[in-house]
């Protein structure tokens, strides 16, 4: 996912990037409301995420949001220290996804990133009417949350689920372990990593297609569609 940052402080942007860059992310860096409008022409150039630090040298912040706004559906979540109700309720009212208070857990950060992205995805108009996906004989009903492969119903726990349903939304594409964790478990990568492939290694046998789930070694899985 590309994620535009805008933080004027070069040393908390470095610290920063270097973090969602080890969870996948493409980090632009913005240092001031300017730099970020120009980032998001034309409508918001493939970012899936705006990070925006309400502090800026140039523009206030919650006038920087609103103009976000106006120009582009992107997602963007505010960063401030400003913990009062009303700073967050105004943010939410200039167009903010979500609003995250310093000092944080870079975890939860992730978390509310992924959230506001799903979120945002569900919303597509181009995806609007999935209630299915199709992935060679198997087909995940994400209303009903029911799995069924070559027509036959697969009872699967609801992390099974959500980890298989995570995972086909983009097949072939390469899920970090610390963002399945962040999206499925809600919580940071500590003591989790053994419960992921327990997930996993039941999912396998119970779908009855141990190579359906590829495990992509020293950084997580993909899901590999069969062929119908």
């Amino acid at each position: 996912m590309r994620l535009l940052l805008v933080e004027d402080d070069n040393h908390v942007a470095a610290a920063l990037s270097a973090v969602l860059a080890r969870h996948g992310f493409q980090v632009t860096h913005a240092r001031s409301g300017e730099e970020a409008l120009q980032a998001l022409v034309p409508e918001g150039t493939g970012f899936g995420v705006v990070l925006l630090d309400l502090g800026l040298p140039d523009q206030d912040g919650y006038e920087v949001c609103g103009k976000i706004r106006k120009r582009t559906s992107t997602p963007v979540i505010m960063v401030t220290a400003r913990s009062d109700v009303r700073s967050r309720i105004h943010g939410l009212n200039m167009g903010a996804d979500d609003y995250v208070v310093k000092p944080y857990d870079t975890g939860e950060l992730l978390a509310r990133i992924h959230a506001v992205s799903r979120r945002t995805a569900h919303e597509d108009p181009t995806t609007a009417g999935e209630d299915a996906l199709h992935l060679g004989p198997v087909r995940i009903e994400l209303p009903t949350r029911q799995v069924s492969v070559g027509g036959a119903v697969v009872q699967l726990t609801r992390k099974e689920f959500d980890l298989l349903a995570l995972l086909a939304q983009r097949p072939g594409v390469v899920f970090r372990r610390e963002q399945i964790i962040s999206e499925v478990w809600r919580t940071s990568w500590e003591g989790t990593g053994r419960t992921l492939e327990v997930h996993v290694a039941s999912l396998r046998a119970k779908l009855r297609m141990p190579a359906l789930i590829e495990t992509v070694r020293g950084v997580g899985y993909r899901l590999v569609a069969p062929a119908a």
